[in-house]
């Protein structure tokens, strides 16, 4: 009988637990779509909702809409080539940032752990500030040198990092943690070293290192999502293993889990939305660090959800801040990694205090 009920009062928690994430899942998706409306219709430049609407439904193949005819050529220019590209690059970015987060926090089992703990940022720094100095006019794919470098910059970091923290067939945690601080510092000195020489360039070095979207374009939209999708479904089709080395590698490995290949493929799915996040962005803050924290404290460490909803969240989150970097002071723009900064910090210092009340990590089942 009191199996019975124990068993009873279990599936109830689990239900409650369940239902808790639909619900939260559910207002990730309204909050999504509600910074998505309001990011369109803000700028220096006032469309109207209603225009916006007529003018995306003219773009529909199945549909012609007889009131976009009425709209000046010169708001449509601005909704489809400049406001939506860049709203659209912000919610892969914002993703982007977010999941790799949650990933590296889960995998150094560190809550101050960022998308740039292993110097990723730093690499792709180096690569967009010698790319920048350097003048170079090449062109791939409709990228130019800063972005190219900037992600072969970071790809080119983490498979350093990698090699040093190797021990024999193992890569210890603690010691790709160790290794990427390290590296990470030596690469900001040649950053800071390159900027103190930038002369007429240090403008575009150093608005380039505070994060912006300013400037985005379709093709960056096309070239940047399915580098979040690949990496995306890399770190989630193994988000069951990264909850059962939450216990410790050594756990997981009695639970069948192969940790240094699960290791070796977080870390490249991670490492790749970060690299392409960057190499678009510039350096972004706190995305990365706040969106777990908030989606951990709210519904737990289950990676099979968490790394789903700050997606959803990270890429909100980043829209509502560009949109408010844009309208701030407009005409002008703010680099939206100062916005970021300003709001992120204090949020952080919050959650880490509600943070000592709960319990943070554990495993995800």
């Amino acid at each position: 009988m009191t199996s019975d009920k124990s068993n009873y009062k279990n599936t109830e928690i689990k239900r409650g637990r369940g239902l808790k994430k639909t619900l939260f899942m559910a207002a990730l998706l309204l909050f999504l779509a509600m910074v998505i409306i309001v990011a369109t219709i803000l700028g220096a430049v006032q469309i109207g909702w209603r225009n916006i609407l007529s003018i995306l439904a003219d773009t529909l193949p199945f549909y012609s809409s007889p009131r976009a005819v009425e709209i000046a050529p010169v708001y449509q220019d601005i909704l489809l080539k400049i406001r939506l590209p860049r709203v659209l690059l912000a919610a892969a970015v914002g993703s982007s940032l977010a999941v790799s987060g949650a990933v590296f926090q889960g995998l150094f089992r560190n809550p101050m752990a960022d998308p740039y703990v292993i110097g990723i940022s730093s690499g792709a720094a180096l690569g967009a500030v010698f790319a920048m100095l350097g003048g170079f006019s090449l062109t791939v794919g409709g990228f130019g040198a800063v972005p190219l470098f900037a992600f072969f910059g970071g790809i080119a970091t983490i498979t350093i990092v990698y090699a040093m923290a190797r021990v024999g067939r193992a890569v210890p945690v603690m010691t790709l943690l160790l290794a990427g601080i390290a590296v990470s510092a030596f690469l900001s000195a040649l950053v800071s070293l390159l900027t103190y020489f930038a002369g007429e360039q240090l403008h575009q070095v150093v608005f380039w290192m505070m994060g912006g979207l300013g400037g985005a374009t379709w093709h960056q939209v096309k070239v940047m999502i399915p580098y979040a999708l690949a990496g995306y479904i890399c770190v989630s089709i193994f988000s069951r293993e990264l909850n059962a080395m939450l216990m410790g590698e050594e756990t997981a490995s009695h639970l069948g889990v192969d940790t240094e290949k699960v290791k070796k493929i977080l870390l490249v799915g991670a490492s790749l939305l970060v690299a392409a996040a960057v190499s678009t962005s510039g350096i972004i803050g706190f995305i990365g660090l706040v969106v777990p924290h908030f989606v951990r404290l709210v519904a737990g460490p289950d990676h099979r959800f968490l790394i789903p909803a700050s997606a959803l969240l990270g890429g909100a989150l980043l829209i509502a801040t560009d949109t408010l970097a844009r309208v701030i002071i407009a005409p002008t723009e703010l680099p939206v990694g100062i916005i970021t900064a300003l709001i992120g910090a204090p949020m952080f210092i919050y959650l880490l205090k509600r943070r000592k009340k709960l319990r943070y990590f554990g495993g995800g089942g």
